[in-house]
């Protein structure tokens, strides 16, 4: 695969650093990333570890370091600790904003089309994915879950970026199938069930 193949995976992960880690394209920070990640889901997964009780003490300890190296640096005309601006710029908190803004507003059109405009596609689409969602959360708690989507968040977009052709052509297949099983269901069962929208009880 060309290089010029490769790097649109690297564009539509957002082409930085959180790419670069994804894709394996920094070794020591995508290694580091999957050791912490590891390590935390045995700490307080397997070892029984709270998690209140490891952000407290790690604070903690944190503190205390801080504060025994600046009272040392005073005394022994040492630097202070190497402690970068502790503030969020205005510019990073409006970016933040405006993002979850775009996601809140996505979020409530799509609850908007379900319940004001009846649509049955967008209905059948959040339906099946909250019964996934559930049925796969009946076997793993919540921290497995995020542990496990880091695993796959670091294996996936790999082996797409290795093997981008062939999966293609298997996900199109499968789409197919898919839109031909959904325009069965939807013209057997889900075009019969009555839809109105709110507009449509106005004009009648």
């Amino acid at each position: 695969m060309d290089k010029s193949h490769r790097s649109s995976v690297h564009r539509v992960l957002g082409g930085g650093a959180v790419a670069d880690v994804i894709l394996w394209r920094k070794w020591t920070r995508s290694t580091a990333f999957l050791v912490v990640s590891t390590a935390l889901w045995f700490l307080f997964e397997r070892a029984g570890y709270n998690l209140l009780s490891f952000m407290s003490n790690v604070l903690l300890l944190l503190i205390v370091i801080l504060f025994c190296w600046a009272k040392s640096a005073s005394i022994l005309n040492r630097p202070l600790p190497p402690l970068p601006s502790l503030e969020i710029s205005e510019e990073t908190t409006v970016k933040a904003a405006d993002e979850m803004r775009v996601w809140v507003n996505y979020v409530l059109s799509i609850a908007h089309d379900i319940a004001i405009g009846g649509n049955r596609r967008v209905f059948l689409k959040v339906a099946a994915l909250l019964w996934v969602i559930s049925y796969i959360g009946s076997f793993f708690n919540f921290l497995t879950l995020i542990y496990i989507c880091v695993l796959l968040s670091l294996t996936l977009p790999v082996l797409y970026d290795k093997y981008q052709n062939p999966i293609d052509d298997k996900m199109s297949v499968a789409y197919d199938i898919a839109r031909v099983q959904y325009e069965k269901i939807d013209s057997l069962i889900l075009q019969k069930i009555p839809f109105h929208s709110k507009k449509e009880k106005k004009t009648e």
